[in-house]
Order: structure tokens, then sequence, then C-alpha cells
């Protein structure tokens, strides 16, 4: 794989497991607005990735008797769900979501063993680090600087004016910020919309197969390299 200047993360799924506090945040608004919560983590996990108003517009979906394999269609152009969901419940549930996860989204969440010193290990070669997440911008400035202080030159979340990932605005707003192209820079993530993302904003992508999505699922998408570890990822 040739040299990049800069590497580009997700960050729920690739460099933070964010799985505990994601799952407890989404059950308190779902019960507090008299929804299900009968889901664990798996489920979490495939409810997240495009957002919070995709992830909840997902939960409801899935208490409906959509399949986890179904979901991954919300958000995309083949969306058949969403049009079946109230939105304006999904609105409802996202004003409690919101600041719940806020208040709570250091709680259990801390990064994926070996990611902090891989990090400082490509910086320690000169290369830029950053973060590109569709989670809330709020939420992804105090993680980065609570569990990687010093570790990213930029990073960015989900926020107004902004289209979320997998549209290349944010991505072209890092490459601005770091004074790179896109051909110096890969993007890794653990996700469909990460690999999307990649493919829009003209990146080389790394997929991770320890995040919310499987090996098997990446695989199915054609995603090429798939890594198993930060030593793994070095590697490259």
């Amino acid at each position: 794989m040739k040299h990049y200047k800069a590497w580009l993360f997700d960050m729920d799924g690739t460099v933070l497991n964010t799985l505990d506090d994601l799952s407890a945040a989404m059950k308190y608004a779902l019960q507090a607005s008299g929804h299900s919560t009968d889901f664990g983590n798996e489920a979490t996990g495939a409810f997240f990735g495009s957002g919070v108003t995709v992830a909840i517009t997902r939960a409801l979906a899935y208490e409906k008797g959509h399949t986890l394999e179904e979901l991954v269609q919300v958000g995309t152009a083949e969306d058949a769900i969403s049009p079946t969901i109230d939105q304006n419940e999904v609105s409802r549930i996202e004003t409690i979501y919101r600041p719940y996860y806020d208040a709570h989204c250091l709680d259990q969440t801390a990064p994926y063993p070996g990611i902090p010193e891989a990090i400082r290990t490509l910086r320690g070669q000169g290369i830029f680090t950053a973060v590109v997440s569709n989670k809330p911008d709020k939420a992804v400035q105090a993680l980065v600087e609570e569990q990687f202080e010093g570790l990213f030159d930029f990073s960015i979340g989900e926020q107004p004016g902004i289209a979320r990932k997998p549209a290349p605005d944010m991505i072209e707003r890092c490459l601005k910020a770091l004074g790179v192209s896109a051909e110096e820079t890969v993007y890794i993530g653990d996700s469909e919309i990460d690999l999307e993302t990649a493919a829009n904003a003209g990146l080389d992508a790394i997929a991770v197969s320890w995040g919310f999505r499987s090996r098997a699922f990446l695989e199915k998408l054609g995603a090429d390299p798939i890594v198993d570890s930060a030593a793994e990822l070095l590697e490259l």
C-alpha cells in the first residue's frame, strides 16, 4: 500500500467502542417515549452509522419487525422503510436522545485495543490524523478531547449546514483544513457508509473488522483491504 500523508478515521466502531453508551442512550430515549427497548448491542450497531436520525428510524423499524439486514437500506437511495415510520415521532425521540447521550457519551466508551498507540506511531512518522464521523459534533469533540488528547489534527462530526456521510462534504472540509489532496489520503472505517464516503470523496479505504459490521458483511461489499487489529493496520 502506498504512503499516505493523511489518515482519516471514522469514530464509532473504528477508533472507539461506543456501543454500550449508544445502546444505553437509545434505550433511555425509546423507553421515555413509550417504545420497546428489547434489543442488544448487535442491534445497536446496526442502527448506527448514518447519524442519529437514521439510527432512531432504524430502531423504530426494528420495533415494527424489520430485520437487522433490512435496516441497512434506511437512509439510502433504496430506502423503502423510512416512509413507513412516523418522522414526527423520530424527531420527538431525537430531542430526548441527544441531550442524554451528550451527558453520558463518556460513561463506558473506550478506544479499541492498540488504537491510541497506532495513531501515535502515525504521527511520529509525520502523518496527519483526523476524525470524520456522523456522530453529533458536540460528542465527537468531547470524545476526542477525553480519549485522544493531542492525537488528531482535525475532527468533525454531524452538524447543521454540512451533508453527513456518505456525502463527501465533511471529508472535503477535513482535507482543506489539513492541506492535503484526496490522492494523498486514506479513510479507515467499519461500515458500508465509510466505504461509500471514501469512494464519493475519491479516497482509498481500509475497512476494520472489529466494529459495528462483521468481516463477512464487509467482504460482501467488496471491501479490500480489511484488517483485524491495530497492529495489522500499521503493517499496511
